[in-house]
């Protein structure tokens, strides 16, 4: 393995050959320079991997050098040593984009520990990280065969969305695979917790419930609302909470979050059904009851979702609420732009709701979309793809506007996605949906044994065409697929990513509350 090189560079050098003897014991290859000039030109002609460099020099000074270092090589880790401890001193080396910042007299260890953080500190990070999973892995497994409540889920699914961020910045895909493999297994064992209790939650007979799709407002919101303080609700269709928890660095830049929660989405976990119960208030069938006019069921032609407004209204005035809002939605970067620039126009409001659909499209053209496969062929970079869209997004140039004028937010979703890999044989009319991971029809053939089954909707709240529709949902990484052109479609949509079924990727799902900084 070839050796980290090393440029030392002080007009002192001499006085630190005890340092430099020490570097090169411990293995490491040492050049040393007395001047700025001479330390640039040996740079043109080797590549280093760290430069140790004095800040008080004469001639080209140690901040002159970096500056030059910066245009050379942008990513080489520099190391300033100086004397001074004056503060403007460290602040225009720190704002040069310095690795790392010691005060002289140095020590050789000091200098030792300088290189092994900013050299090996992605080798040392992955070895501590694959280390204490492999110690929480058997304590997530023990949870996961107790029996866990509402919250107790909740928990477990924060334990492994962690685990899934900190090893994929590590390179042991041997832990990886180990953490997907137990992710699995408590998807298995969350499914039939929640088919158990589902029921029970919706019909208002158990005492112990979570929050869900038609009671987030009510439950959640409202106690904010009731401030009197302007409230921005911005819904991103489809955000998981690996998702939310990549682009938080990026929003805590200007906003402290004040609560991370998640709750459960109702069934199926797909826009018409869960997000039209967010805005509501009610369960689908109720909708369909109160609204016909503005309640359209899977057979039904014509967009789902376009009364969501509607339905907002209603249920602000069945709780009293008389107050002003706005409701957008966002469905291309034109119109995110137009909204950025009307922003102003809207603080007079008590609450604006802004809908976002970037991550269900990025979700649908994954799998319509060649180009969008390769970019996002797994959940990391899924999430990467999130994270970039977003920090390029006219979504961040809202958020930041409204933090500068201090306006609260609530950022959420409907539901999740989870990349499916089963595919399990379903039978159907011409009548039954098309969606990958729920079937609602009269004349469904499948083993009941491998999903969720309904035989009566009225039972969860579901809508029905006749009086022998039912349901079936799929869960985990399972999805449908009919006899017909199996093997076919059960490649094309395995490693794709889809929702309206059962996993914890799908059912819960983000509620967060930001107030500015």
């Amino acid at each position: 393995m070839e050796k980290v090189k090393i440029l030392w560079v002080d007009d002192e050098i001499d006085l630190l050959k005890a340092h430099v003897m020490f570097l090169e014991q411990k293995g490491y290859e040492v050049h040393t320079s007395n001047n700025g000039d001479e330390a640039l030109d040996m740079m043109r002609n080797v590549s280093y991997d760290i430069v140790f460099l004095d800040e008080n020099m004469p001639g080209l000074t140690g901040l002159e050098t970096l500056e030059i270092i910066k245009q050379i090589n942008p990513n080489l880790a520099v190391v300033m040593i100086t004397k001074s401890e004056e503060e403007s001193i460290m602040e225009e080396a720190i704002g040069s984009n310095i690795s790392d910042y010691l005060i002289k007299p140095v020590k050789p260890n000091q200098i030792l520990l300088s290189i092994k953080k900013n050299l090996e500190k992605k080798d040392l990070v992955s070895q501590k990280t694959s280390t204490a999973y492999q110690q929480a892995f058997g304590e997530i497994g023990l949870e996961i065969s107790s029996t866990l409540d509402f919250e107790g889920w909740k928990e477990v699914y924060r334990r492994i969305v962690n685990w899934e961020l900190r090893l994929q910045t590590t390179r042991d895909e041997g832990m990886a695979e180990v953490l997907r493999m137990q992710k699995g297994e408590a998807n298995q064992v969350f499914s039939r917790y929640y088919e158990t209790h589902y029921p029970a939650w919706i019909a208002g007979k158990s005492p112990n419930k979570p929050v869900l799709s038609h009671t987030l407002i009510r439950e959640k919101i409202f106690p904010i609302l009731d401030d009197n303080s302007p409230l921005f609700f911005i819904l991103i269709d489809n955000l998981r909470y690996d998702q939310w928890k990549t682009i938080q660095p990026i929003i805590e830049e200007f906003y402290r979050v004040e609560q991370d929660e998640l709750y459960y989405s109702i069934l199926p976990t797909t826009t018409q059904f869960a997000r039209n119960a967010l805005f509501s208030g009610l369960l689908p069938s109720e909708i369909e009851k109160k609204y016909p006019q503005w309640w359209l069921n899977e057979w039904d032609e014509g967009t789902k979702n376009q009364y969501e407004e509607e339905l907002l209204s209603e249920l602000l005035k069945r709780f009293g609420r008389d107050i002003r809002f706005s409701f957008n939605k966002i469905l291309n970067l034109s119109a995110g732009r137009k909204l950025v620039d009307n922003l102003p126009n809207l603080l007079s409001n008590r609450l604006n709701i802004i809908v976002y659909n970037f991550v269900d499209m990025l979700s649908h053209a994954r799998t319509e979309m060649e180009i969008i496969r390769e970019l996002a062929n797994d959940e990391p970079a899924y999430r990467s793809l999130t994270l970039s869209w977003f920090q390029h997004s006219p979504l961040h140039d809202i958020l930041r506007f409204l933090s500068l004028k201090k306006i609260d937010v609530i950022i959420t979703t409907d539901h999740g996605s989870i990349r499916v890999q089963n595919a399990i044989k379903v039978v159907g009319d011409r009548e039954t949906n098309t969606n990958l991971r729920f079937k609602a029809g009269k004349n469904l053939n499948f083993n009941k044994k491998e999903c969720f089954y309904i035989h009566n909707p009225q039972e969860i709240f579901l809508p029905r065409q006749n009086v022998s529709t039912s349901y079936i949902f799929a869960r985990s990484n399972d999805f449908f697929a009919y006899p017909n052109n199996y093997n076919y479609f059960a490649n094309y949509y395995r490693n794709t990513f889809q929702h309206g079924g059962i996993s914890l990727e799908e059912i819960l799902v983000p509620m967060v509350y930001l107030k500015a900084k």
